[in-house]
């Protein structure tokens, strides 16, 4: 009897001593998740009351979608190109969240492919277009008579041709296709990295054909900044080649014509819009040109600064980095420039490893540049990882950029996950969203909210990337004062109609 009275004890305390092991292995189970999640992008970050109401109703949405992919893999959008399911992000309720929500800056886009190919399509009603068709290719050229370019066929009044057609949607669909990348072609899909710039280089050519005209080019800039205004973004830095435009009768302006066509749009828009910031200019070449070219670019950045100084924010060289010259090759321009110009260099937009292109990060780091643009292939190098951390330069991620641009397929495997898990300096712009169609800045937020970030991840990861968009542009201290000022007062009206409003 005894023995099986002590027997019972022990087995008791045993039970007893296993239960309290296993509360104290999930209590410290929680504790290491919860140090873990405060090292994300947001962490830090302290919700209000409405806050925390708000992020309730945004979270329930989000855990509904991220749960559904969960249990039914072979239907998660994200998995797939962007192309395949565009069109069906509209169906969901996070997004219409985010597309009220005010963003802040876009720091990464380029001025010629800012605008949805809707209404570039609307800019080709304008009077006295001429187009050449040409196999798959269009040239188009404003003029009061025959252009004078070369083309394989012959220049025709688009207007005529358009009359003559017995079908004008179709027509004008067709037009359409040459202004963006948006295909639902599936072998449109599936080819290499160079084939698809390709693709992207031409629709670049075509767009810059129809906006080189000067009054059309002031309608283009005007309607762009109006698309990224209606998508809640308060400022813009704008990546800019500074082509050369013409007027009817074939007279040429000189590169520093578009600076200042940019800063008179861009103030008669903000007084159409007053609680519009405003933009700024980074002037950009192409990284396959020489030196000397690169150093007459430098020294027309240097005369946009001098005329336009509040506009003026610094200098890239952009293109296709696997194909063109990496930064080291210019060091003796561009380090002659540091001084006196900012940097604000693309890097690492590769798959490669250990190439001169995702090398490119080293010299980005090395030569001061304020923000890198894309950082894709910087997960893989963990010292110039920990640099960009401790020097506080911003990563400008472009999600939807490096999906169509064939960088990565599935945006689970995208590096933004590590950057945001690790609290990385990372800011979400959207690169040239009209050439495949995207939000200005909605899609690229959601995306990376939904599909990439943590299930976890809440209103606190986004609060913060808002701010950084502000805090890491080449605003001064006295405008990004009052760009917060604008923005808190914005993000306030926008958390009392989530968390009151929107079920």
């Amino acid at each position: 009897m005894y023995a099986a009275v002590v027997k019972y004890i022990i087995l008791t305390l045993c039970a007893q001593t296993n239960a309290w092991s296993i509360h104290d292995y999930n209590a410290e189970r929680a504790n290491l998740l919860e140090q873990e999640f405060g090292l994300q992008v947001g962490g830090n970050i302290k919700l209000s009351d409405k806050e925390n109401s708000a992020n309730n109703v945004l979270m329930r949405y989000k855990r509904q979608e991220v749960d559904e992919s969960f249990q039914n893999p072979k239907y998660f959008n994200f998995s797939r190109h962007y192309f395949t399911y565009k069109n069906d992000i509209e169906k969901s309720k996070v997004y219409h969240i985010i597309r009220k929500m005010p963003k802040g800056a876009a720091l990464h886009v380029h001025s010629s492919l800012m605008l949805s190919a809707e209404r570039l399509l609307a800019l080709t009603y304008e009077d006295h277009l001429y187009a050449c068709f040409a196999d798959d290719d269009l040239k188009l050229h404003f003029s009061a008579n025959v252009p004078q370019r070369p083309c394989h066929t012959k220049w025709q009044l688009l207007s005529v041709l358009r009359n003559e057609t017995e079908d004008i949607v179709s027509f004008d669909e067709n037009i359409k296709k040459h202004f963006t990348l948006y295909s639902q072609n599936e072998k449109d899909l599936k080819f290499d990295i160079n084939y698809v710039w390709e693709r992207f280089n031409k629709v670049c050519r075509t767009i810059k054909d129809l906006i080189a005209y000067r009054p059309v080019r002031e309608k283009f800039f005007y309607e762009a900044l109006k698309e990224f205004y209606n998508d809640k973004i308060m400022y813009i830095e704008l990546r800019s080649g500074l082509p050369i435009l013409y007027e009817l009768d074939g007279t040429l302006h000189d590169l520093t014509h578009m600076p200042r066509i940019y800063h008179r749009v861009a103030k008669r828009f903000k007084e159409d819009h007053p609680d519009f910031i405003g933009i700024k200019l980074i002037v950009t070449i192409h990284r396959a040109k020489d030196i000397n070219k690169i150093r007459k670019s430098i020294e027309i950045a240097r005369r946009i600064k001098e005329e336009l100084p509040d506009m003026f924010a610094g200098f890239d060289l952009v293109g296709q980095e696997d194909l063109g010259k990496p930064l080291v090759d210019f060091y003796p321009a561009l380090t002659e420039a540091k001084d006196d110009i900012n940097f604000y260099f693309h890097g690492g937009e590769t798959n490669w490893f250990g190439s001169s292109t995702d090398e490119n990060l080293a010299d980005a780091i090395l030569l001061g540049s304020k923000r890198i643009g894309h950082g894709y292939a910087l997960i893989k190098h963990p010292s110039l990882l920990a640099a960009v951390k401790a020097k506080d330069i911003a990563l400008e991620v472009n999600v939807i950029s490096n999906v169509v641009l064939s960088l990565v397929s599935d945006v689970r495997n995208h590096p933004l996950a590590s950057y945001l898990a690790f609290g990385m300096p990372v800011v979400l712009s959207s690169d040239d969203p009209g050439a495949w169609g995207a939000d200005p800045l909605s899609h690229d937020f959601y995306i990376s909210f939904v599909g990439i970030a943590s299930k976890r991840a809440n209103l606190r990861m986004l609060k913060q990337l808002v701010i950084n968009s502000i805090k890491y542009s080449a605003l001064n201290a006295s405008e990004k004062l009052e760009a917060f000022k604008k923005l808190f007062k914005e993000w306030d009206d926008f958390i009392e109609d989530l968390s009151t409003n929107f079920r």
